[in-house]
């Protein structure tokens, strides 16, 4: 059966040229180029070559080859055998008839329709305008848009850059004045440890000379001590002695030497608070209120600090040329 002999026996002539211009395999209407089959069925010849090679999965066009194999597919519509020569669906007749009806384009409701619709059917109301033109049209504006993109992507690409190259600047600046920051604390602590040193070395000073007086004191004790305890241990001896005339002998001289030790209990002693080393206390309190005030100075800091060097610097400059002239 033909296509004007299936519209003639349909009652609905419009209703049936719709359906005869859907593709069986995309539910569409056909898209140019669109191909006729043997038996009398019409395809999208895309939709054609997807069944085609769905059908023959090992078929090969062998470009500059004699020899070509063929391969066949049954036909959607009636399961008819469609049997493709070596040129597959290339191979097959194009249905212009078909091509010329569906090459209008319905503006109003943006589908691809045929002159008997616009004549006769839902899009008789509609704008509509050649199927090229609106290709060429919509292909144009499509490739305007790609452009545009492209351009917008360039421009956002260059915003990544320049954002990336942000990222790595600031964290070249963050570690440069850690560095910095770090090297001002590190000179900060080599000065304390310095003045820490000399202090602690001036108190070890301070109780190695009060340590020396007291253990000379101590072994000037001890001494005076051995010479008492002889001197007892000596009287106590004579004390013994039976015979007048040998105690008389010794009596005197030893008395002489007992008096002399009791004054030799009278060798120096140390003042009262000797010991104490509160005098070297430090009052660090400020120094204490300086550090923890310690903080990034300010642009308007930084001009201040400028401003008073500058002051100093002329005040130092005017007094030197009054000197001069004195």
């Amino acid at each position: 059966m033909d296509y004007k002999s299936s519209l003639i026996q349909d009652g609905n002539p419009m209703e049936n040229l719709e359906k005869q211009l859907i593709c069986p395999i995309c539910l569409e209407m056909f898209t140019k180029p669109v191909v006729i089959l043997p038996c009398q069925h019409n395809l999208c010849r895309k939709c054609a070559n997807d069944i085609f090679q769905a059908a023959n999965p090992y078929w090969t066009n062998r470009v500059g080859s004699v020899s070509m194999s063929g391969g066949r597919f049954r036909c959607p519509s009636c399961r008819h055998e469609v049997i493709m020569d070596r040129h597959g669906v290339y191979g097959l007749q194009r249905n212009l008839l078909v091509e010329n009806i569906i090459d209008i384009y319905c503006l109003t409701c943006e589908v691809p329709t045929c002159s008997m619709c616009k004549v006769f059917g839902v899009h008789k109301a509609c704008e509509v305008a050649p199927l090229q033109n609106v290709f060429q049209g919509q292909k144009m504006e499509l490739s305007n848009c790609i452009s545009m993109l492209v351009a917008g992507n360039d421009r956002v690409q260059t915003i990544i850059t320049q954002l990336e190259d942000s990222c790595r600047i600031t964290k070249e600046n963050s570690h440069q004045v850690k560095e910095e920051l770090s090297q001002k604390f590190d000179i900060l602590y080599a000065i304390l440890d310095e003045k820490k040193s000399e202090l602690l070395q001036r108190i070890t000073g301070e109780q190695e000379e009060k340590l020396s007086f007291i253990e000379a004191l101590i072994q000037q004790y001890r001494e005076q001590l051995n010479k008492s305890t002889k001197l007892v241990e000596t009287a106590i001896q004579s004390l013994d002695e039976p015979g007048g005339a040998t105690f008389l002998l010794s009596a005197k001289p030893l008395i002489k030497s007992i008096v002399e030790a009791s004054k030799g209990c009278q060798l120096g002693k140390i003042e009262q608070g000797f010991e104490n080393m509160d005098y070297f206390t430090l009052d660090l309190e400020h120094i204490e209120n300086t550090l923890r005030a310690i903080d990034f100075t300010t642009d308007e800091e930084e001009e201040e600090v400028i401003e008073e060097e500058e002051d100093e610097d002329e005040e130092e400059s005017t007094e030197g040329k009054e000197e001069g002239h004195q």
